[in-house]
């Protein structure tokens, strides 16, 4: 007889857009997943409010403009409010004052809406797991924007920036990588180790160096002269 296999664990999510010809489809398809339960679609971020208060929820997926309250404010207020929930913003802006404030406001991810259905599960899934993705367009982004603001000694001395010393080699290579704006499977491919790996040294490093998300292991990178 065979053994019986863990259940599943469904992510509990909202999709918040204020256009119902892209909510709602991407409601429905999201919903498809096996491991995902779409628990409400919000027009705007009161909307979202009140669904995550009526909860319990796991992922937030955030349109950034939207009337009454905005995505920016409303990914502020439920960081501040429900830090247990994650935020994932789905956008057409990737401008850097978009990208800069809601990772500012505690999104966890950032995906622009040419992102396929894949892409947006993966991204939910990672944010769930206390993961950051970003689009590589918003990885482009945000580092021209560190490079362009970080102090000249930090970006031609290596190592300018303190690291802490108990930091193994190949975490500073992750490290490295991350700055480079390279995802989890192109670190892996690059250092010849599975997904698993990188992400198992990703959450080591960023607990001995007190890193928040990813957009902050960029900005460490470069002003460590590791990118």
């Amino acid at each position: 007889m065979s053994e019986p296999t863990e259940e599943l664990r469904r992510l509990r999510v909202i999709v918040a857009d204020d256009q119902a010809a892209v909510r709602e489809p991407l409601a429905a398809v999201l919903g498809l997943a096996e491991d995902i339960d779409v628990v409400a679609a919000a027009a705007d971020g009161t909307e979202v409010l009140a669904a995550v208060a009526a909860g319990p929820v796991d992922v937030v997926l955030m349109d950034l403009r939207m009337p009454v309250m905005d995505g920016i404010e409303t990914t502020r207020r439920l960081c501040e409010q429900y830090p247990q929930v994650a935020v994932v913003v789905l956008t057409t802006f990737a401008d850097d004052d978009s990208i800069l404030g809601a990772l500012g406001a505690g999104a966890r991810g950032y995906l622009t809406k040419n992102a396929g259905r894949k892409d947006i599960t993966r991204a939910i899934r990672a944010a769930a797991a206390g993961q950051s993705v970003l689009d590589r367009e918003v990885q482009d982004r945000l580092l021209a924007t560190v490079r362009n603001t970080a102090p000249a000694t930090h970006a031609a001395v290596p190592g300018s920036a303190a690291l802490p010393e108990d930091l193994t080699r190949r975490e500073r290579e992750v490290l490295a990588l991350i700055g480079q704006g390279l995802p989890n499977r192109g670190i892996a491919e690059k250092l010849f180790v599975s997904e698993a790996t990188v992400k198992t040294h990703i959450n080591n490093l960023f607990a001995k160096a007190g890193i928040p998300d990813r957009a902050a292991a960029v900005r460490r990178a470069i002003e460590a002269g590791l990118a």
